[in-house]
């Protein structure tokens, strides 16, 4: 071995000796574990931009614009929902409001970029390649190769605020309308003084089912320093023709600079610009609102007036570090610590916050301003997290899910009917099924009882009763006279809404068993078992069906996985939707020929790779052989297995489209060894946790207890265990959300 002399000195000695110290010491809150680029691949549709906890504003940087070469995913050639992919590399802007986890384009408007030398108002041509990319929570920063720019970027709830290092020269910082995520068009701005524009942009048509609806979202953007020049850019439409002839300025990018009137129009933008003696600092702060200019100018100033980029970073890193800290967890695996917390993380982003901080926001439908004295929520991609999300929110954040509860029930009141896919007050009927009467059923099952359940009872009824002109269940009639939504309705996946009304009926069951209203639980238990009509037991499978109760000829049960068309079921196929009967699992079980059919049925789905770790329907399946007699282990090892296989501290380290935070709340479920396998049915089925040690710290306003210790001292490849709480040993691996919440200790030890 060569031996290399090495000459340090005493002080440099301590120095190496501590170092692991303080490398440990640097990473002791939750928050030094998050890393927002997991997610950024694999179509996870997460993005590394600055965000405040359930912030209405954040600054991601955009990507997805322009030159397939540098961009091979790239917006406008193919269905891209996020402002930023990790393999692209041609940047062209910081968009100020965003959003993360869904599947349809929307937002990614009001893009901020800085540059320097002469202005360039075209984003094919100012756009740059960048390096050295950091993220962390509530902070991002980047280099711009073509400029070298430093950019960082943190957040408030309502305002976006960056920083911009410029080198000596000219320098511009622009403010581009025209481009963003959206599919809808048209924007105003004003240059108000040299430090200041106002405006607004268009957006909506998420999905294209309410284009419609489309909607302005207001902003105010503020620089620390006045501009020594500034104005705006307008590139109208090229005609054809005799009228393009005179048109001298056809298609082409007229500049106007010191304009301080309103401009309107598609491709419209304005500008800052400098002229620097020596490297410079600025900092913009764009306040944004869905009400109002002034509305979002009241936004920016109560948020972060007086305060510069490291005061509003400090805080909003702090906002975040309360927020994970409801969660400790302990164990010598760094790794598992970063895909923990960064899912907790990613829980915290959707649903977020629509009204201002004067409480007002616009009511669904009509858009009028209304206030609320609490916190109105948005964007609710509830066909998503129905299934665990806000099982996670009634946990950990209760007093967020009273608000989301109360926000459903608000829209309710504006719109006549719950919420299906809401997003800033538009409702965009993306999806199937009735899943707000679920989230709402479990919410108030686990005691979260501070809303109006009578009028959430009779919101649940409308949408389960009336057969006409009900948005929420197309096909009811039918439904309900046949117990199954047929192929001759022409309602998308017949097989799959059927399953899901299933599933909102026996919500509405447990709510009414609960209520005293008997006739109601006996009437929906009724109807939550009519999946059984669908059931073929020569091909094994749930079929589709016509009206006249014959079955669908050609079927294949392999039809329909990874977006493929498939008549009888939405976004998988009919293995993918064969066990989503989380209300009836005992049911299932006999449906399918008892427990070693069921079993094997079940080993099938895993073997010959049907299950989907990326579609929602399959999240409980790796959970059901704990319903199975002496085959708890292999849910244990199961579980395991596709944390392992689908989680990773990597940009593609969540198996696909985040759902807007429903994959991480898998995780965070699966590495703590608890799962809520049915909605409505306050209970949690155990799996061996992935951490030694964690501790859940509860609101004690919502729950007597403060703490729940969860422990594990079986070692890494033993699956075999027994769950304990407070002594006593738990049956069937099933414990009820009212025994954790006030157990103290609920420990894992190998079943010997």
């Amino acid at each position: 071995m060569n031996q290399i002399p090495l000459k340090i000195t005493l002080k440099q000695a301590i120095l190496l000796l501590f170092l692991p110290f303080f490398a440990l010491a640097q990473q002791s809150n939750p928050v030094d574990y998050v890393n927002p680029f997991i997610g950024t691949s694999n179509y996870g549709a997460t993005n590394p931009g600055a965000i405040a906890p359930r912030g209405m504003a954040s600054v991601s940087p955009f990507n997805v614009a322009g030159r397939i070469d540098l961009n091979p995913l790239e917006k406008d050639s193919q269905w891209l929902s996020n402002p930023y992919v990790h393999e692209n590399k041609f940047l062209t802007g910081f968009s100020q409001v965003n959003m993360s986890g869904v599947g349809c384009p929307d937002l990614g408007v009001i893009l901020a970029m800085p540059i320097t030398g002469e202005l360039e108002t075209d984003y094919l041509k100012y756009g740059t390649t960048y390096r050295n990319e950091e993220a962390k929570a509530g902070y991002y920063s980047v280099e711009l190769e073509k400029y070298n720019i430093k950019s960082e970027a943190t957040a408030t709830t309502r305002t976006g605020v960056s920083r911009y290092s410029f080198p000596a020269g000219k320098a511009h910082i622009l403010l581009n309308l025209g481009l963003g995520l959206t599919n809808e068009q048209g924007a105003m701005l004003k240059v108000v003084s040299p430090s200041e524009i106002e405006g607004m942009r268009m957006v909506g048509a998420f999905c294209y089912n309410n284009a419609e609806a489309a909607y302005p979202i207001y902003f105010v953007a503020r620089v620390s320093r006045p501009a020594a020049d500034f104005g705006i850019w307008k590139t109208p439409v090229k005609y054809e023709g005799t009228e393009a002839k005179w048109m001298t300025y056809n298609g082409k990018t007229r500049v106007k600079q010191g304009f301080m009137k309103e401009v309107v129009g598609d491709s419209i933008g304005a500008f800052f610009s400098y002229n620097f003696d020596k490297p410079q600092q600025l900092e913009m702060k764009v306040g944004v609102s869905y009400v109002s200019i002034e509305n979002a100018r009241e936004n920016l100033n109560k948020e972060t007036e007086n305060k510069d980029f490291d005061a509003v970073y400090a805080e909003t890193e702090k906002a975040w570090n309360e927020k994970l800290s409801r969660i400790e967890v302990e164990g010598d695996s760094e790794e598992d610590k970063t895909i923990f917390y960064t899912a907790l993380y990613h829980t915290q982003i959707h649903p977020n916050i629509l009204n201002d901080v004067n409480g007002e926001y616009p009511i669904i439908g009509s858009r009028e301003t209304s206030k609320t004295e609490g916190t109105r929520y948005t964007t609710f991609s509830l066909w998503d997290t129905y299934r665990n999300y806000h099982q996670l929110m009634s946990l950990i954040y209760p007093e967020e899910q009273l608000d989301m509860v109360k926000s459903m029930l608000d829209m309710y009141d504006e719109n006549g009917w719950l919420p299906k896919w809401e997003l800033n007050s538009t409702e965009t009927f993306t999806m199937v099924g009735d899943p707000a009467s679920a989230v709402i059923a479990d919410t108030y099952l686990r005691g979260i009882t501070d809303f109006d359940v009578e009028k959430a009872y009779e919101a649940m009824l409308k949408s389960a009763d009336q057969t006409e002109g009900n948005p929420l269940r197309p096909g009811l009639a039918e439904y309900i006279e046949n117990g199954y939504v047929s192929l001759d309705s022409d309602i998308p996946g017949p097989v799959s809404t059927t399953q899901e009304y299933n599933i909102a009926d026996y919500a509405i069951a447990k709510l009414a068993q609960k209520l005293g209203k008997t006739a109601d639980y006996k009437r929906f238990s009724a109807r939550s078992g009519s999946y059984k009509r669908l059931f073929n037991k020569e091909s094994g499978f749930l079929q589709p069906k016509h009206a006249d109760g014959s079955w669908m000829k050609s079927f294949d049960p392999l039809a329909g996985a990874n977006f493929t068309e498939n008549p009888g079921f939405i976004e998988g196929n009919a293995w993918q939707y064969l066990f989503m009967q989380p209300h009836d699992i005992k049911g299932m079980v006999k449906l399918m020929g008892g427990d070693k059919s069921f079993e094997q049925k079940l080993d099938d789905l895993f073997s010959k790779d049907q299950f989907d770790m990326a579609n929602e329907p399959d999240f409980a399946y790796p959970f059901l052989y704990n319903f199975i007699p002496g085959k708890a282990h292999k849910a244990s090892e199961k579980v395991s297995s596709l944390i392992d296989t689908y989680y990773k501290n990597a940009p593609d380290g969540i198996p696909g489209n985040d759902d807007t935070g429903t994959m991480s709340a898998w995780v965070v479920y699966a590495m703590m060894g608890i799962y809520p396998m049915t909605p409505a049915e306050p209970s949690f089925t155990l799996v061996k946790p992935r951490f030694p040690n964690i501790k859940i710290h509860l609101n004690p306003d919502f729950y007597g207890n403060d703490v729940i210790e969860i422990s594990s001292g079986v070692s890494q490849d033993e699956f075999n265990v027994k769950a304990i709480l407070d002594g006593k040993n738990i049956s069937k691996n099933n414990l009820s959300h009212e025994m954790l919440i006030h157990g103290k200790n609920l420990s894992f030890k190998a079943l010997k």
